[in-house]
């Protein structure tokens, strides 16, 4: 099982903000800032107090770094297509690029919903849904 992931960015303070914006979208906040490197969780994987064997800065890192060309897909769960919809339009309100609009991706399967953009360094970030329409209603419990 991953314990995190993390990506090198050309411009920490342009990608921290993207970042906290589309990721609130999904319920993810800040855990750490070390100012070159910024750690990503949800309340839960940020609680240091209880943190249960999981990295207590987050799940997801940006760090500064080299700027090369990026082969990185990286698909953030989200509970309902609210939030696929929500990530969208917060990266798009934030520099991103439309890489696929939110819709269903029939070839995966029949109720995959997602979202793709390009962050600010040209990583394809994803937002998807795997449930179907009829349970999407639900909402996230805190």
């Amino acid at each position: 099982m991953i314990d995190h992931t993390g990506i090198q960015v050309s411009n920490i303070a342009l990608s921290k903000v993207f970042y906290e914006a589309v990721l609130h979208c999904l319920g993810y906040k800040i855990c750490l800032d070390f100012g070159h490197a910024v750690g990503f969780g949800t309340p839960i994987s940020c609680d240091t107090e209880n943190a249960d064997g999981r990295d207590p800065g987050g799940d997801f890192w940006i760090s500064v770094g080299t700027l090369h060309t990026p082969r990185t897909h990286i698909a953030f769960r989200a509970a309902t297509h609210d939030e696929v919809n929500a990530f969208y339009q917060a990266a798009l309100q934030h520099g991103a690029t439309c890489n696929g609009a939110p819709g269903y991706r029939a070839q995966y399967h029949p109720n995959y919903y997602a979202a793709f953009v390009l962050d600010p360094d040209g990583y394809n970030i994803e937002a998807v849904c795997h449930k179907a329409p009829e349970l999407t209603e639900k909402k996230r419990v805190p």
